[in-house]
């Protein structure tokens, strides 16, 4: 391996571990595979974590964000809060989901226009709103796949399982204000 390898390699996994909160413990995994073992949506997944972060360190860029995993990340926190070593695993899948967006490999998973939906609601209402959120992000991506939907969604808006209006939090501006604190500070728009 030359050395200009060696250094992209080094550089990507310095990436990861800088745009991450804490990720400086990513280079603490020990590679027992807690994390996997603890996902409820591992099996769905490419690689389990443990993987990914030795795709990392070997420098796979390509093979990592062009994998399922970090869009199948559930973010319940579980294999973070069962991490020997507490590795941030959510927020380093967090950091690859902005990683593929920004660097083009977002388009080949649907996650980054279901994410797009699912913030314009929380932005708006401060919570999500099922029926928009169903219907924008299938009208707009999956046009077909929304007429398909329409039995389901009937059926749960029968059993009072789907609202037809949003309702809005209390007190929305505040967290509107701290939406837009949290974007400047972290240089999204």
């Amino acid at each position: 391996m030359s050395s200009t390898t060696r250094a992209r390699k080094r550089e990507w996994v310095d990436e990861v571990i800088a745009e991450t909160p804490n990720g400086h413990r990513l280079r603490h995994c020990i590679q027992c595979g807690t994390c996997g073992g603890s996902c409820p949506n591992g099996a769905e997944m490419d690689y389990t974590p443990r993987a990914v972060f030795n795709l990392i360190v070997a420098g796979q860029k390509d093979k990592v964000l062009s994998s399922n995993t970090m869009w199948q990340c559930v973010s319940c926190y579980f294999c973070t809060a069962r991490c020997p070593h507490q590795i941030p695993i959510t927020d380093i899948m967090y950091t690859l989901k902005r990683m593929a967006i920004r660097e083009g490999y977002g388009r080949t998973s649907d996650a980054p226009a279901l994410a797009k939906a699912f913030t314009h609601y929380v932005d708006k209402y401060g919570r999500s709103f099922e029926m928009g959120l169903a219907s924008r992000y299938h009208l707009l991506n999956r046009p077909l796949a929304a007429m398909k939907m329409g039995g389901m969604g009937f059926n749960m808006f029968k059993r009072g399982r789907m609202a037809l209006t949003p309702s809005r939090i209390r007190q929305i501006d505040q967290l509107q204000a701290i939406i837009r604190k949290a974007r400047q500070l972290g240089g999204a728009s």
